[in-house]
């Protein structure tokens, strides 16, 4: 197994051979990874639109907290669609960097939460194994999952975001079954892909309003108006 590369998650460097493991990251951490089918569309978006919200939320970056993404026939080492980079400099996002990557078995075994972008998505990634049927969503699924969960019911952030975090997911897993979509195409993000900027950003709004929910609960926290 191989780390994934420079800059894909939120925290830097600068721990300890003590506080790291075998890979180099710290040990109290928690790993997103968005999953759509090229990584250069629809989960660029979204990685960076968590990284980003996550930074408006709490002021700065980190706190074991760790966004990435992959595609399931990924364009291995390919740039971030134009439109995709477009969008994301209108929300105010960084899309600096972006280099896409293909879903491999180390990226689920890693995550602490697999968000996808349709359901042919999460079928794949829980068809792959390692235990991940109990975190892998669609995104607009865990949006839903998430607002019917107690924030009261979660552990305070000055516990951590990374403790946070994983009680989250375990409410959601816990929610699944109860709390179906009212229509099999509710918890799909369509694909982009060559389409105009304007679908694009309708897109990159519907992502932006899937994770508002989201990174509220993760960091308890609000959005500024």
């Amino acid at each position: 197994m191989t780390a994934p590369e420079a800059g894909r998650g939120i925290g830097g460097g600068g721990y300890s051979a003590e506080e790291t493991t075998t890979f180099g990251f710290p040990r109290d951490t928690f790993r997103i990874l968005h999953v759509s089918t090229g990584n250069v569309c629809r989960s660029p978006i979204t990685e960076r639109l968590t990284r980003h919200f996550v930074a408006e939320r709490l002021g700065v970056l980190g706190g074991g907290l760790i966004v990435e993404s992959a595609g399931t026939w990924g364009h291995e080492g390919a740039p971030m669609e134009s439109h995709a980079e477009t969008v994301l400099a209108e929300f105010g996002a960084d899309a600096s960097g972006f280099v896409g990557r293909e879903l491999l078995d180390e990226h689920v075994i890693r995550a602490d939460l697999v968000l996808t972008a349709t359901r042919d998505h999460r079928a794949q990634v829980i068809s792959m194994g390692h235990s991940a049927g109990l975190r892998t969503f669609t995104l607009k699924e865990f949006t839903r999952l998430v607002r019917a969960i107690d924030p009261s019911t979660l552990p305070p952030l000055e516990d951590g975001v990374v403790m946070r975090a994983r009680a989250l997911v375990r409410a959601a897993a816990a929610l699944r079954g109860w709390l179906l979509a009212p229509t099999a195409e509710a918890d799909e993000v369509y694909d982009p892909y060559g389409a105009p900027l304007t679908f694009f950003r309708s897109i990159g709004d519907e992502i932006r309003d899937a994770l508002d929910p989201v990174v509220t609960a993760l960091t308890g926290v609000p959005a500024r108006t």
